[in-house]
């Protein structure tokens, strides 16, 4: 291979790199409550110039977006990972369990959300629909194993999980939503009664 060619992909790899840099500063900052931090400071923590921050991310908000984004895939990405290597029912589990981690970071990055000037609405709803589908899919398959009863709507698993995130105030909360995980899967296997 050429040197011009190494050249030319070595960019492409270092700006991935890059922008996962800017992301991970990033929740790592909302994570320790700073959620008015400067982009600069962001960059700085990230071992990156501004300039490489703006190129991957006109503006704050869209900085803020791609954390939140992030969150969603590896929603996305753990549930097809669980869906291979576990049991259905233990995969629904195990994902209801990383959705208590996304809660949780989306808490961290909720201040920070709410003032996006734009695009929030198309954002929720794009994040929304993957999210749908994880679960609509674990739980297929957990009902179709027979685990879980035929009349367990996956909608409901997750409302009760994001119902939980309405008391993320308390420090215990996240303890309290992995035992309403084992409640849920617990009532809603086959045999439990309805």
């Amino acid at each position: 291979m050429s040197d011009a060619k190494k050249s030319a992909r070595r960019p492409r790899r270092d700006g991935a790199e890059n922008r996962r840099k800017l992301i991970d500063a990033t929740k790592a900052a909302f994570s320790a409550g700073e959620h008015d931090v400067r982009v600069d400071e962001i960059a700085r923590r990230a071992g990156v110039g501004v300039g490489t921050l703006y190129r991957h991310f006109p503006n704050r908000d869209a900085l803020i977006e791609a954390v939140y984004r992030a969150e969603v895939e590896k929603l996305a990405d753990m549930a097809r990972q669980l869906a291979r290597t576990h049991a259905p029912l233990d995969a629904l589990r195990a994902w209801m369990l990383v959705f208590v981690d996304y809660v949780a970071a989306k808490q961290l990055i909720a201040p920070a959300l709410n003032v996006l000037v734009s695009g929030s609405c198309t954002l929720y709803q794009t994040t929304s629909d993957v999210i749908t589908t994880a679960i609509d899919t674990l739980t297929a398959r957990a009902v179709a194993s027979g685990d879980l009863r035929a009349d367990v709507e996956p909608m409901d698993l997750l409302r009760a999980l994001v119902g939980v995130s309405n008391v993320a105030a308390a420090p215990d909360w996240a303890a309290g939503a992995r035992r309403l995980v084992d409640i849920l899967i617990a009532g809603s296997r086959s045999g439990a009664q309805p």
